[in-house]
């Protein structure tokens, strides 16, 4: 049965999208049956794969508020074991109109269950925000998957999401586990960055991946030729990276 990993951090701007991009990417050159669901009312994971958001007849708006079955939103994408379900600017609106709706936090839960079977893994970008679609995330979801940037303010906003994982777990979706804390955008050459990983490592020990996803200009560069970085530059250290914490996914599957 396949695991849904959910990519959650309410801040902005901390290699949440880029995060699920690669890692659904080095999932699929693993040749593992993985869908990449669009949560994010900005579609950058969308994009980072190439697809032009622009004519998009179905997206995962439809599929949660009009009833579109998942199968006949899904894409195709340049990665032979890689679908993709994309978002779109609609999405903004998928908030209110959600308040309104019968099981307004499991509608994903139960839009994926058709496909579950049929993926390895299905990784859940979501919004930066804490509001009803990441909710549905972290309902639907086996594993959260927290990218922190290494910086202050983002140590702040890590406490918020450990704490509403926890409040689903304990309310909504009880086997939901933490698969980890990625630190992204390091810069060794900062005392800052190792101050924040020395911190975060020492307080939540094993729940930290091992791998450290650095601050690299190949992974900015990636998005805006429509590429996940292994397919756009397959040596360079963010490569390297995201391909190691595929790895470390993989070995948690046991």
């Amino acid at each position: 049965m396949g695991r849904i990993i959910a990519t959650a951090n309410q801040k902005g701007g901390v290699g949440k999208t880029t995060t699920a991009v690669n890692l659904a990417a080095g999932l699929g050159l693993a040749e593992r049956r993985t869908l990449l669901i669009d949560l994010d009312p900005q579609g950058n994971a969308t994009t980072g794969l190439g697809v032009d958001k622009t004519g998009l007849q179905r997206t995962i708006y439809h599929v949660l508020l009009e009833g579109v079955r998942i199968e006949d939103a899904r894409i195709r994408t340049d990665l032979v074991f890689l679908d993709l379900v994309p978002s779109d600017i609609d999405l903004v609106g998928a908030e209110i109109e959600l308040v309104a709706t019968d099981d307004r936090e499991s509608r994903l839960k139960q839009a994926l269950a058709p496909v579950k079977e049929s993926y390895d893994f299905i990784i859940i970008d979501c919004p930066p925000s804490l509001g009803l679609l990441t909710l549905n995330a972290l309902t639907a979801a086996d594993r959260a998957l927290v990218p922190l940037q290494c910086e202050y303010y983002s140590m702040e906003g890590l406490a918020h999401i450990l704490r509403t994982i926890g409040l689903v777990k304990e309310k909504l979706n009880p086997k939901l586990e933490i698969e980890g804390v990625v630190l992204t955008m390091f810069d060794g050459r900062t005392s800052l960055a190792a101050q924040v990983k020395s911190e975060v490592q020492g307080h939540l020990r094993s729940q930290v991946m091992q791998t450290i996803i650095p601050r690299n200009i190949r992974i900015t560069e990636a998005p805006s030729h429509g590429k996940p970085i292994m397919l756009y530059d397959l040596r360079s250290p963010g490569s390297t990276a995201y391909l190691e914490l595929t790895k470390e996914v993989l070995a948690h599957e046991g």
